[in-house]
């Protein structure tokens, strides 16, 4: 890792990881859309086709199961609509509600690229394999911790974790 201080501060091995962590998911992210591409898919597009190829939803239930806003979900729909990867009819019990289904070229799209290997590989091949399994424990246990709450005995969010004044490690 750079230790080269520079106009932007100090390098990677002196940020905090938070910052690591939004620049590894960015990698990741940037590598994940580059993959999709090939099918015109992106990273927020491609998790509707995984809901869909279990069952018809609709754009609420989508955007609840993708935590995004409506709004957000449509304009998701509005594309995967145009590449013809889903279509929306009427709910049979409420005309005012669509139902969102994949079609079959969406099924044969999910299917060529669901594979995150390629992304991943390409920033996360740095590591041995046991860095990997170990960095996917400790990021499965960080957010699940999120979606169970502040483990007991950890610092709430926004508490300090250090006395001020007192040195601070490489977080």
């Amino acid at each position: 890792m750079s230790t080269s201080g520079g106009p932007a501060g100090p390098g990677p091995d002196h940020w905090p990881v938070g910052r690591l962590l939004s620049a590894a998911a960015r990698q990741i992210e940037r590598r994940w859309n580059a993959h999709l591409a090939a099918w015109d898919l992106n990273h927020a597009s491609h998790p509707v086709l995984v809901h869909l190829s279990r069952r018809p939803m609709s754009q609420r239930e989508l955007a609840a199961s993708c935590s995004v806003t409506e709004q957000t979900m449509s304009r998701i729909l509005a594309r995967l609509e145009r590449t013809g990867y889903v279509d929306r009819s009427p709910a049979p019990d409420d005309r005012r509600r669509h139902v969102i289904a994949i079609t079959e070229a969406g099924r044969e799209a999910f299917v060529a690229s669901a594979d995150p290997r390629p992304a991943e590989e390409s920033v996360l091949g740095v590591l041995t394999p046991d860095q990997l399994e170990d960095l996917r424990s400790i990021l499965v246990t960080v957010v699940l911790g999120d979606e169970q709450g502040t483990p007991e005995g950890a610092p709430e969010a926004g508490a300090p974790t250090t006395p001020p004044g007192a040195p601070r490690g490489r977080g």
